[in-house]
């Protein structure tokens, strides 16, 4: 395979892979803070609401995220780290910088205050950075493999 088709299945991968982060890390904040919110009796109401929720949430999540992350990402490829605690520590550490970013925006009612939401924004980038594993990761740096040595 040529070098530059080598680059266009990667990117193709990097981009299903943050396709599916957003999506774990939207599924993961719907089942907290909906989960929270419904009580047992109320699960049909609540799967349905979700069905919607999800790709709705991951949206927002891959706007809100998508500097971070793709800084984790060249740094995972250039490395070539395949192991799933890398992106599950990644996507924590994309979650804590979108906190920050968005604790010193200015912007007070959009800022994410208290413990358990905290939490709840950190674990769901670790569940975003299993996913992206899932999809893409097990293969960062694949591009170089097998190509001649420049």
């Amino acid at each position: 395979m040529s070098r530059v088709a080598a680059y266009l299945v990667r990117c193709v991968a990097i981009l299903a892979g943050y396709v599916a982060a957003s999506l774990g890390a939207s599924a993961f904040l719907n089942l907290v803070f909906l989960g929270a919110a419904f009580d047992t009796q109320d699960m049909p109401v609540a799967s349905a609401s979700m069905s919607f929720s999800i790709p709705f949430v991951a949206l927002f999540v891959a706007y809100f995220a998508f500097i971070p992350a793709a800084a984790a990402i060249l740094l995972a490829e250039l490395l070539g780290r395949r192991d799933w605690l890398f992106y599950a520590l990644g996507g924590g550490v994309v979650a804590a910088v979108f906190l920050g970013l968005v604790r010193y925006a200015g912007d007070a009612d959009f800022a994410v205050s208290g413990v358990n939401p905290t939490l709840a924004v950190i674990g769901a980038g670790m569940v975003g950075g299993i996913s992206y594993w899932l999809v893409a990761g097990r293969r960062a740096g694949s591009w170089r493999d097998g190509l001649p040595e420049a």
